[in-house]
């Protein structure tokens, strides 16, 4: 699978694509690390960059799922990450036109370089199918946890196969130490305690909003782990529920200055750093799947039982990753060039 399957444009006219000669084997170009061009978004592909934007709120919906792994399934990672990037780009001139020290011609054209075409599908397709999620998928968990975590589990299994294919090369001895550095990390968040905090301090409340937001857009990293380990979780709910105004204005802060920060570091990684960046991420979603190990004591992973659940925990999570499976072979069938924007 090529990253062209993944991550390309949707129905791009083909004679806008690069017309460069392809350079023999063996020369430079080989060692270019970067990611490829797309072009921006038809209103006619919106209906499809809707659906792909649902798949990714359902993940959000589901505890110990990242909402980034979907992206990267679907194709839709690298171009969220340019879009989050241009947006806090918006962010920084809209702040400084309000201290006038930026023009309001900067902003209309920081505003126009947003690909509003591809964003506001995908992310109108996210909060529809995020708030069904949240009333469909929850009770289902609830009623039945190893039967809905083991189908989960086989799918987010198979879509390790993603990053493999987004990544330039194949991987290579250091490229699977920092696949195994990324499992470790994700495996030991994943198993950690959950903190009890009543009333966290503020100064937390902005650290963990900071470092939460940027789980939601890393595959293999859940963002509901980072609170509940930092004690946040509940704290969070309760904010909320009570409207403290306090509480939501710094957690939401924080959430702003974490993304702006560390969109900005992942996207320049994604574009020059990518061998890496897809080989740390593949090891993310190995050791994610802990989280997703149907039979579970706490946070302490346990032995499956024998007889009919196993029986049937398996075949759930062959389908599973089954679907997932079958949907990258369409994706790479149906391959198509990458185009390059002109």
């Amino acid at each position: 699978m090529t990253s062209s399957s993944i991550d390309r444009s949707t129905d791009a006219d083909p004679t806008t694509a690069s017309t460069s000669p392809t350079p023999p084997h063996g020369t430079a170009t080989e060692a270019v690390d970067e990611a490829p061009a797309v072009a921006r978004a038809r209103w006619r592909d919106a209906p499809g960059l809707a659906l792909r934007g649902g798949f990714v709120g359902a993940a959000e919906g589901v505890p110990g799922i990242s909402g980034g792994t979907v992206a990267l399934v679907v194709g839709l990672f690298d171009r969220l990450i340019d879009a989050a990037g241009a947006l806090v780009h918006v962010a920084r001139i809209a702040v400084g036109v309000v201290l006038r020290r930026r023009s309001g011609a900067d902003l209309r054209s920081a505003l126009g370089e947003i690909d509003w075409r591809f964003l506001a599908p995908v992310l109108g397709g996210m909060a529809v199918v995020l708030l069904a999620t949240l009333s469909v998928v929850a009770p289902l968990l609830e009623a039945h946890p190893v039967q809905v975590s083991a189908v989960f589990f086989g799918m987010i299994a198979v879509s390790v196969l993603v990053p493999l294919g987004l990544a330039p090369h194949r991987f290579r001895v250091r490229d699977y130490a920092l696949a195994a550095v990324g499992a470790v990390a994700a495996f030991t968040l994943t198993g950690l305690p959950a903190l009890e905090l009543e009333s966290p301090p503020l100064w937390l409340v902005f650290v963990g909003a900071a470092v939460a937001i940027n789980a939601l857009v890393v595959p293999g990293v859940s963002g509901s782990f980072v609170l509940l380990a930092l004690g946040l979780y509940v704290p969070i709910q309760q904010a909320l529920a009570s409207r403290d105004l306090a509480f939501i204005g710094v957690f939401m802060l924080g959430a702003a200055v974490g993304l702006g920060s560390f969109v900005k570091v992942l996207r320049w990684l994604l574009h020059h750093r990518r061998q890496a960046t897809m080989a740390v991420l593949t090891g993310l979603m190995v050791g994610s799947l802990r989280a997703l190990w149907p039979w579970q004591d706490g946070t302490a992973v346990v032995a499956p039982p024998s007889g009919g659940e196993l029986a049937v925990a398996i075949a759930l999570a062959v389908g599973g990753g089954a679907v997932v499976a079958l949907a990258l072979w369409w994706e790479h069938r149906h391959d198509s060039p990458v185009v390059v924007t002109p």
